[in-house]
This record gives C-alpha cells, sequence and structure tokens, in this order.
C-alpha cells in the first residue's frame, strides 16, 4: 500500500490519552488507496472486535489489562496487513452506569459501606445479611445472584467502575480507533458498532446474551452476521471474560453447525486476559477447541 503502517498507528502512543486523532487525516490516506469496495469481495471476511476500550488498556483503564497494549498493536497491524481482503469490523463496546449489580454502588454492608472492587458476592451473603442492595431491590437482586450461581455456575464480582458512558474510558483505544476508519474508507464499509451491558440488573460479558436475564434478549444482529461470513475472527478484551463469553455464546448457539464453526478463528496474540485469570482462561479455551474444533491462532499465521 501507499500507507504505512506508521502513518495511521503511533504504537509509543497505544493505550495513552495524550495522542491526537486526526480522522480526516486518516480517512484522505485510505481514500489515496483506491481499493477495490467490500461490495466487489468474493469472500465475505469479518473482524468481532470485543470492548477494545481505554478502560481495559493498561496503564490507563480502570480495569486494565495486563498485554492489551500489545493486543492492539498486533490487532492493528493485522487489519492493516489484510484491509484490501477483511470485509466488516463489528466492534462492541462495554457501556455502564455507576449504579449496576456488578458495581460497589449498588451493595452496601450493615455499616453502609460499600464493598471494594473484586469483592464476590454470593446468594448466602445477601440472605445472611452481610450485603444488602443499597437501592432496596433485595427481591431481584437475589433473584440475579441465585440464578448467576444455578445458571451459569458463576459468582458475581464487583469490579471497578468502568466504560461509564460519555467517559473516556469508555471510548474505542485512539490507535485502534485510527485503523477501524482506514478500512472503512479504504473499502467502503461501514463499521458496525454493539454496545452491551446497559440493563443495571445482570451483567453482559458476552456480545450475545446477559449471563441472566429473564427477558432472554439476544443480539441476533451479531448472530446473523456470523452465519452470514465465510470467515470470522474474534479478538480484543479480556480474553479471560468477554472474549471467552462471546465466542462461547457463538459456539453454543452454532454447536450443530459444524459448518459455521469452522469459519470462526481466534486471534490469541490479539487478546489477553485479567490478572488472576491466565491458567483457568488458557484451560477454557483449550476446552472449546476440543469440543468445538474453533481454530486458535496467532496473527503472523494467518494471512487472508
Amino acid at each position: 500500500m501507499k500507507t504505512r503502517y506508521e502513518q495511521i498507528v503511533d504504537v509509543e502512543k497505544i493505550a495513552s490519552f495524550n495522542n491526537r486523532v486526526d480522522i480526516a487525516e486518516v480517512i484522505s490516506l485510505a481514500k489515496e488507496e483506491r481499493m477495490a469496495p467490500i461490495s466487489q469481495d468474493n469472500k465475505q471476511i469479518l473482524l468481532l472486535a470485543i470492548d477494545v476500550q481505554n478502560d481495559f488498556m493498561e496503564n490507563i483503564g480502570s480495569l486494565s489489562v495486563q498485554g492489551s497494549k500489545g493486543d492492539v498493536e498486533r490487532l492493528t497491524s493485522w487489519i492493516y496487513n489484510n484491509t484490501k481482503s477483511l470485509t466488516q469490523i463489528i466492534c462492541s463496546l462495554d457501556s455502564h452506569s455507576i449504579t449496576q449489580i456488578f458495581h460497589a454502588n449498588w451493595w452496601v454492608d450493615n455499616k453502609s459501606n460499600n464493598p471494594p472492587p473484586f469483592t464476590i458476592i454470593t446468594y448466602q451473603d445477601v440472605i445472611n445479611g452481610k450485603w444488602q442492595a443499597a437501592n432496596g431491590e433485595k427481591d431481584r437482586s437475589l433473584e440475579y445472584l441465585k440464578n448467576l450461581e444455578l445458571t451459569s455456575k458463576k459468582q458475581l464480582c464487583i469490579w471497578p467502575y468502568h466504560c461509564l458512558e460519555g467517559t473516556n474510558g469508555a471510548k474505542l483505544e485512539n490507535e485502534f480507533t485510527k485503523m477501524l476508519y482506514f478500512h472503512s474508507a479504504a473499502r467502503s464499509s461501514t463499521p458496525i458498532f454493539i454496545y452491551k451491558g446497559q440493563n443495571p440488573y445482570t451483567e453482559m460479558y458476552g456480545i450475545v446474551k446477559a449471563e441472566y436475564d429473564p427477558e432472554n434478549y439476544v443480539n441476533q444482529l451479531v448472530l446473523d452476521a456470523v452465519e452470514e461470513y465465510d470467515e470470522i475472527y474474534i479478538a480484543g478484551e479480556a480474553s479471560s471474560h468477554c472474549v471467552l463469553a462471546s465466542t462461547v455464546q457463538i459456539l453454543e448457539y452454532f454447536s450443530d453447525r459444524k459448518d459455521i464453526i469452522t469459519r470462526i478463528t481466534l486471534l490469541e496474540d490479539c487478546m489477553s486476559p485479567i490478572v488472576g485469570f491466565e491458567e483457568s482462561t488458557r484451560l477454557q479455551y483449550l476446552e472449546l477447541k476440543e469440543r468445538y474444533g474453533i481454530q486458535i491462532k496467532k496473527t503472523v499465521d494467518v494471512i487472508l
């Protein structure tokens, strides 16, 4: 290409608030490439970029993921190297408010103290009076905790306030944003944004559905896209939570469609786990590979 990678992405400024994003300049560079539009693609290729947001970036994020800076560098480099073949990019975006069931503001102890980050709150804790819903939502909170433990086999973790609507932390990482719009302008492809996690009564790690939701909301747009594209690549943060949940939800939905599952590849060097979840994450991905036959590769081994 005429445009060098370094003209789009400043690697030193990945995961930094001290960088200038001139999208008009990026678009101008992309237009000079005069690439064929995606309407002419013989093979339809999709990238699902999960939560590549500032609050998950190391050094600057409130819920920073160690290794995320390198993940973004490799992901943007992969997009750049495959711009001519990559058809579409779907970006999921965590989008929260202060008062949600997984944030401290929801809960208090018997001294009206909020729980510190990473506190685990169980159904039995609330029954025993260790924690209570500060907003009086006892019944609904108990319903969630009970079903989370029964159906998802998980316990509620209180996460640091993150991806609050309207904050810098909720924005896409700037250097990734530049590459996203370079691809968009070069290929006449409009990126798709999926906002998730706005329901205050539940967690929504995955891009398809919540951990427990009596209304059973399903993001059919994502599932339809997976079914439509010839190849699907998944990357983002964190591999231990939102990427993992998104992958599991997609695989479970298409569990009897081997023809679709074989199209899916995880870009393992473009995702990292939250500290403390490294080994459990590794084992869960191995299990998915054995159960479904999903492909897990490094970006250097994937040339479109």
